[in-house]
């Protein structure tokens, strides 16, 4: 970009719906797996643990999630749901069988956490489970017990199990996936086989009682077109939703993903290019549905997305812990504006993971616990959950690196049930500020105040030593006048921006 192009104001218009579409909370969804330090450190540290806790749960990470709003929270996979037999991890702690967890740095699990853990871990921080099956290395009756077991009221082998462990009423469970990455880790599976044994298995995830289940079938691995249209031919009469997972890998590479600080201009530009293939994904994944399914009936349920990065030195390779800057800042602020963008058909995104693995927005590390630049655009995000999408309407100034383009700007709006707008803006460029002059004319708002996350370095990131080291802070320089709010973005910037 050009200097001449950098002092240029960027014209932004937000208009009122014809058509109006609802930013589901669960575009705000989170997923832990038996990866790693997530479940075991991060979340759960026993009741015997001189770290603080609730029956079980560390404390502070329970009050950091409460705040950040979780709406839904996948469990217990991942490769591990395809290998995990859920009667394993019930009844006392003593008697829970032991395994080795050959997906993930082969460690053992001891299978402490199970289906109770999760449930109550749900109730604890306020969010909706979602429990992937195991397809892969299960049988149909073992998934057909396990909802049993969980949702039935009443009179049953699996009931009277659930209530001798102690847990009386049923739980309600919305959310089931019917096997997990049926294409790799769960059972290497060609479409047409894994279409049919997903109408087989799903036929029996039964609605128990009062419950309901929304079934999701594993869909594709990236732009993998085939799989949806053969899912969707095959069988989207039997589910509601299908998932995706894309990773942002900023090389491209698997052998050597690049790092996650200490990086450079070319790995800032290239993560945040890739991200952007989030777009034409979903649109082109949404084309096929909408030939089988014109009525969106079937969510598309993008159950893992965040960047993937080398392990940090001197950790186990299978644990997946890396460190978390400003650039996996911006990836969650342009996947969260264009999950908004596609919410017709996008009804639930799950970030990869919650603590201690890959994109997490909590890190912890013995008694201590640091909250990640991700975390905190979840929590300045937040305010459009549930919230009706306003459509905009710009001319993104386009940000160059080399023959390369991508656009400068990524944004998104909303106006929540008591009537305040909300929009978020993200300026993707390493360098250079962002000018905007937003048309708010049809919204009939008078006051603009805003939250901005940003840091002269690229990779500046919360560690045990400085775990405050980047914060939002008020956004300064909000101008408006005549129907305009005037504004200016630093280059590398994340912001929400609250009209009343």
């Amino acid at each position: 970009m050009t200097a001449s192009q950098s002092s240029k104001t960027t014209a932004v218009t937000i208009r009122k719906s014809d058509r109006p579409v609802t930013i589901s909370r669960h575009l705000y969804g989170h997923f832990s797996e038996h990866l790693g330090r997530c479940i075991y450190e991060g979340i759960w540290v026993g009741k015997d643990s001189l770290i603080p806790n609730t029956e079980g749960y560390r404390d502070d990470v329970l009050e950091a999630l409460k705040q950040v709003q979780v709406p839904v929270l996948r469990w217990p996979g991942g490769c591990f749901a395809d290998e995990y037999h859920w009667m394993d991890g019930i009844g006392p702690y003593e008697k829970r069988a032991r395994m080795v967890n050959s997906h993930w740095g082969g460690v053992e699990e001891n299978n402490h956490f199970g289906t109770h853990e999760f449930l109550r871990f749900c109730e604890l921080i306020g969010a909706e489970p979602y429990i992937s099956g195991n397809v892969g290395s299960g049988t149909v009756q073992e998934m057909q017990q396990w909802v049993e077991y969980m949702t039935l009221d009443g009179e049953s082998p699996m009931a009277n199990l659930r209530k001798q462990n102690g847990q009386e009423k049923p739980w309600k469970l919305t959310y089931f996936g019917v096997g997990n990455e049926n294409w790799g880790c769960g059972g290497n599976m060609r479409p047409e086989y894994y279409a049919d044994e997903y109408r087989r298995y799903g036929t029996y995830v039964r609605n128990y009682s009062d419950n309901r289940i929304y079934k999701i079938a594993c869909g594709p691995n990236v732009d993998d077109y085939r799989w949806t249209e053969v899912l969707m031919r095959e069988a989207a009469g039997h589910m509601q939703g299908l998932s995706l997972h894309y990773y942002t890998v900023p090389t491209g590479i698997w052998d050597n993903k690049g790092d996650a600080t200490g990086f450079g201009t070319e790995e800032w530009y290239e993560t945040l290019r890739r991200t952007l293939y989030m777009d034409e994904l979903i649109t082109k994944h949404t084309a096929i549905m909408d030939k089988y399914d014109p009525q969106k009936r079937v969510g598309l349920i993008i159950d893992e997305w965040g960047t993937w990065y080398n392990v940090e030195p001197g950790t186990n390779p299978g644990f997946l812990y890396q460190q978390n800057s400003l650039r996996d800042a911006l990836v969650a602020g342009i996947n969260l504006n264009l999950f908004h963008k596609h919410a017709d058909r996008v009804h639930m995104a799950n970030i990869a993971q919650m603590i201690n693995v890959l994109q997490a927005l909590i890190l912890t590390e013995g008694e201590k616990m640091i909250l990640t630049p991700t975390y905190h655009v979840f929590n300045m995000y937040k305010v459009h959950q549930d919230a009706e999408l306003l459509p905009l309407e710009f001319e993104s100034p386009s940000y160059a690196y080399g023959a390369a383009r991508i656009p400068q700007l990524s944004a998104s709006a909303s106006r929540d049930k008591q009537g305040r707008v909300h929009l978020s803006l993200c300026n993707l460029h390493h360098e250079e500020e962002l000018r905007l002059a937003v048309d708010i004319s049809g919204l009939n708002v008078s006051i603009g105040t805003g939250t901005i996350l940003n840091d002269p370095k690229l990779d500046a990131h919360n560690d045990f030593s400085n775990p405050e080291a980047i914060l939002p802070v008020k956004l300064e320089g909000i101008v408006m006048e005549e129907g305009i709010l005037r504004v200016t973005l630093p280059a590398a910037s994340v912001a929400v921006i609250e009209l009343v």
